[in-house]
């Protein structure tokens, strides 16, 4: 009899730890898909970074734009079209902050960067303007 009890209670141990293990593991898995799933997206940082910039917050503006590009691979040649675009947005976007705050020197770096990356007209425009408003040595404050 005490061997039959002592079996018993080995098998229902067994039984609970098979069964904690499962609900622990049920537990953290979910946990773990969502750290997975939680890699933060450029695209919001470029729309935050925009929205600062409406309200005049230039430095958290400088701060979402600047992490648009850490955030993206560094090497071009692993980048989609739309990161592409993503990535020259918040170039240009930094130029013109830059631009704002009176960095003339930041704001000319960050528009070659958008133009050598999306070569437009309208980002060569950018680049020809700021070119323009530090050989004037201009304050527009």
């Amino acid at each position: 009899m005490h061997l039959e009890d002592t079996s018993r209670k080995l098998k229902r141990y067994f039984a609970d730890m098979i069964k904690n293990k499962y609900i622990i593991l049920l537990l953290i898995l979910p946990l773990v898909a969502g750290l997975m799933s939680c890699k933060d997206n450029p695209e919001r940082h470029l729309k935050l970074g925009n929205w600062y910039f409406q309200k005049e917050l230039m430095d958290e503006a400088i701060m979402e734009f600047r992490e648009v590009a850490r955030l993206l691979p560094s090497d071009p040649s692993q980048l989609t079209r739309e990161e592409f675009e993503i990535l020259a947005k918040s170039h240009y976007s930094l130029a013109l902050v830059y631009t704002k705050k009176g960095w003339y020197d930041y704001a000319l770096t960050e528009a070659d960067i958008c133009f050598k990356l999306m070569p437009t007209r309208e980002n060569h425009e950018l680049t020809q303007l700021i070119k323009k408003r530090i050989a004037l040595g201009a304050d527009p404050n």
